[in-house]
């Protein structure tokens, strides 16, 4: 597995190369019962997931931190590509899916206006895949924010959840 990241002035993207194929990782990208076991940094749960997964579908996830308390994000499928590409815009949100000021959490945010996030699943030969996140922010704003660190903990965990996969097909 690589990881790798852009320079500080552009937005945020995360590379990561999967030891399983394509479909494996778009599966666990997109069934809330995978996503669940990887929503959220190392210690984090996500004990709640829905998806409505078609364009203009939406998505509500709770993360659970180690101390048990509860932050919400929601979001919209703006494009579904399958097993290729997803974007979707990706928000703070109550638990009712509701859009939410960031600061409910105690969190700065800095997204980059109309920004969405986008996720590309492309063949790396080999029976890999090699997924790329683009985030909402530029790389800078997530290196001080916690969330590089935190996509990357995330990352650690779907690769995880894509060698459980595997080994139950």
């Amino acid at each position: 597995m690589t990881k790798n990241a852009v320079n500080e002035k552009e937005r945020m993207v995360i590379t990561r190369i999967f030891d399983a194929p394509r479909a494996l990782v778009w599966e666990a990208w997109t069934n809330p019962k995978y996503v669940m076991q990887w929503w959220g940094p190392k210690g984090f749960t996500a004990p709640v997931c829905k998806i409505d997964f078609r364009v203009g579908g939406k998505f509500l996830c709770c993360m659970r931190s180690p101390d048990g308390q509860e932050g919400w994000n929601g979001g919209e499928y703006h494009e579904i590509v399958p097993h290729e590409k997803i974007v979707y815009s990706l928000y703070f949100a109550d638990a009712n899916g509701n859009k939410v000021d960031p600061a409910q959490y105690g969190m700065e945010h800095e997204a980059i206006d109309g920004a969405r996030d986008v996720v590309i699943f492309e063949d790396f030969g080999n029976g890999q895949t090699k997924l790329t996140m683009i985030g909402n922010e530029t790389m800078e704003e997530a290196k001080n924010s916690g969330q590089l660190e935190g996509w990357n903990e995330i990352f650690d965990k779907v690769a995880a959840v894509i060698a459980e996969i595997a080994k139950a097909k």
